[in-house]
């Protein structure tokens, strides 16, 4: 049996019935605009789906009498940016490095567009900002192991470093001391090197050191440990190190060197790609 219908005494609306702590709920119907809104969308939700690509078939979908394509859309908006850059792209093929960074129009568009080859092809290995990790290279500074002027940035980005799949691959590679010199020679070297860079080290074991890196090491890295970009070796007087700085980590790499794989990304990117990539590292500050 229905209970007596309850009217609020101020308002004089039916309430719903609940009540709770002696608080009751007013039964006011909803607003004849907000129904009205309410059913209008209903109608446009209907339209649109007729008009729009909307609801999923087997293996299709329906296409709307429009015939609206957001694919197509982004297509055609590639298009046109596609043909405005026509003239810088083929700029960019035709040109030396040198001129494209003489041209202020070519340089800055060479730039963004290697920012963006850089984020999707080479920030996994040397991070998003290019400052490298442990056996990755940081490109922001001025240490270059095959050199830092635009050509040999080109030249090693081309190519790459140690692939077997290109035969003019940037090649370096140390031999491994561990079978040549003894433990204790090892140590010494190790604190002569550290030496280079002003770190504090083993007195003794780096002035007997000194005897063993000049035997051993100095034909490639340079007498005072400058290095030499003819054949990609290391500068170890700059106190930037790819392995770790420490005499056990220097030690460890005199021992067992590791040697780091980069591929080569002509053949992959093209020409002009792998020049705005060329462009955007020379651009990040260490380029000579």
């Amino acid at each position: 049996m229905s209970e007596k219908e309850h009217i609020d005494e101020v308002s004089g609306v039916s309430t719903t019935g609940h009540e709770w702590d002696g608080i009751r709920e007013l039964d006011n119907p909803m607003p004849r605009w907000w129904v009205w809104t309410f059913y209008a969308t209903i109608v446009w939700s209907i339209g649109y789906t007729i008009a729009y690509p909307a609801w999923p078939l087997i293996s299709d979908a329906t296409r709307g009498v429009l015939g609206y394509s957001s694919r197509q859309e982004l297509t055609t908006a590639m298009d046109a940016v596609s043909a405005e850059q026509a003239d810088l792209r083929a700029a960019i093929a035709e040109k030396p490095l040198d001129e494209i960074l003489a041209d202020e129009t070519l340089r800055r568009f060479a730039t963004a567009a290697g920012d963006a080859a850089f984020k999707v092809n080479c920030s996994q290995c040397h991070g998003s900002g290019a400052q490298g990790s442990a056996g990755y290279p940081n490109l922001n500074d001025d240490d270059w192991l095959w050199g830092g002027d635009i050509e040999a940035i080109h030249q090693t980005i081309a190519h790459g470093v140690r692939f077997d799949g290109d035969d003019d691959t940037r090649f370096g590679e140390m031999p491994a001391f561990g079978d040549i010199l003894s433990g204790e020679e090892i140590r010494q070297v190790a604190a002569h090197v550290v030496s280079f860079t002003g770190t504090p080290s083993d007195p003794a074991l780096a002035e007997a050191g000194a005897q063993v890196y000049a035997d051993n090491c100095a034909s490639c890295h340079g007498d005072a440990g400058q290095g030499d970009v003819t054949f990609g070796a290391p500068n170890l007087a700059d106190a930037i190190w790819l392995y770790g700085s420490s005499e056990a980590q220097i030690a460890a790499q005199v021992r067992q060197p590791r040697h780091g794989v980069m591929p080569a990304w002509q053949e992959r990117l093209g020409d002009p790609t792998v020049k705005q990539l060329s462009v955007y590292v020379y651009s990040l500050g260490g380029g000579e």
